[in-house]
Order: C-alpha cells, then structure tokens, then sequence
C-alpha cells in the first residue's frame, strides 16, 4: 500500500492507494501526527510513503516516517515523468508538479491544461510531448471575495453563492456577480486562448472550487478533484523503481 502525505500549514491530508486506486482519505491536525501516522501504517500496512509539504514538518515527524517505512519527500530534484522546462524549477510548488505528473500519466500524448481552483487558481500546461511549459497563477474564489471586502470601507464579506443572474440588482447579488462570472469568463478565455495555439487541447478541472465552477463553465473539461493526489501517488512510483 502506498500512502500520500499532503502537509499544509496547519492540516494534513493523507490518501492511501493500491496501486492507482485511492483506498481511503484521512485528514487530521497537525499536533496528531504523531498519533495518527502509526495508525494508519498499521492498518493499511504502508510500505512507502511520499511527502509533499507546505508547511514545514518538524524533524521529530520525519524521523517517525522513516521509522514506519520507505518515505520520499518531493522537491525540486524528484524524478518526475515529464521533462520540466520551467525556467525557475527551484520555485515550482509541489502542487504544481503533481498535477503536471498526473496530466502526463492519466492523458498521455495529449496537450493538457490543468487548472487548479482553490486558494488560487492555478493554470499548468503539459505539451502531447511530456514538456512542462508553466501556465499562470491567480486569485482564487474566496481570495477575491476577501480582497474585496478588505480594500473597500463598505463591502461585506460573502460566502461564495451562485449568481442568479449576470446583472446584480443588489450589492450582494453584485460582488457574487462580479466574482464568480468574472471567474468563469477568466477560465474560459484562458482556455481559448490554449486553444488557438494547441487545437486538440484537454482540460482538468480539479481542487476545492472545481465543482463549484464546473457547472458554470462554457468550455468542456474533465473534473478530477483528486488529481493532485493522483499525480503524487504517480511521482511515488516513479521514485521507488
């Protein structure tokens, strides 16, 4: 069994695979790592694991990991499955090479365009010919609700809420217009644009937001929302040939 361990800055997200199946997905805080890493190794008896870190993991949970089995963590010097030509790989986010691995893998000699919707929105491109070129990083959903209510004196700050229609007869019916059309129309255009570049194009929708959004694009896309995991489960594999 190999098992994903996804650390953000507070929470951890971990998925157990048999081989390309996910098993089981378990999130819990960070202050129960200890207690719950031995849990899920037993149960599930892991034989490997691969680390990808937002947040930072103190080496008195490293040493637990190496303790319970074959642990790889992901960074820039990873063996990973396509040919990155990003002109500053050092700052490329393990998220973004994760779903690039996963685009290359699950749609192979196929141009993918993955956007990730979540704090931000993340645009990652993978050529028919397995190169990674880059793609694009913006705000995402609640991000622009935020800055909204933030930078204005009299803005209130909204849950995201599909709009009832493209005109805001309201400030509230305004803002949810303003973001979430605005959103839409911004993933539709970029797609476009992929589009008139790469005719025969794919495109995976993924992340917190992504069925949230599906419904109200135009564009015809594939909606994963485990495909970050999936494309760690792949660079795993790779590592331990």
């Amino acid at each position: 069994m190999y098992l994903i361990i996804d650390i953000g800055n507070t929470r951890i997200k971990t998925a157990l695979f048999k081989k390309d199946k996910i098993i089981d997905l378990i999130r819990f805080q960070m202050d129960e790592f200890q207690s719950m890493i031995p849990i899920i190794s037993k149960k599930y008896n892991v034989e490997y694991a691969l680390i990808s870190s937002v947040g930072k993991l103190s080496k008195k949970n490293k040493a637990l990991l190496n303790k319970l089995f074959s642990c790889e963590e992901l960074d820039h010097k990873s063996l990973i499955p396509f040919n990155n030509t990003y002109k500053s790989p050092k700052t490329l986010g393990d998220d973004r090479i994760a779903l690039a691995a996963a685009a290359v893998t699950k749609f192979p000699e196929k141009n993918v365009l993955v956007i990730d919707a979540g704090t931000c929105i993340t645009y990652d491109f993978v050529t028919e010919q397995k190169d990674y070129l880059g793609g694009a990083i913006a705000p995402g959903i609640q991000s622009r609700y935020k800055s909204l209510h933030d930078y204005t004196a009299s803005l209130p700050l909204l849950d995201k809420c599909i709009p009832k229609a493209f005109v805001g007869t309201s400030t509230n019916e305004s803002i949810h217009s303003g973001v979430v059309n605005g959103i839409c129309r911004e993933i539709d255009g970029v797609i476009n644009q992929y589009k008139e570049s790469y005719q025969k194009l794919t495109v995976v929708l993924t992340g917190g937001d992504a069925e949230f959004l599906s419904g109200q694009l135009k564009s015809s896309i594939f909606v994963r929302p485990f495909f970050l995991l999936e494309g760690l489960n792949t660079i795993l594999k790779y590592n331990i040939k």
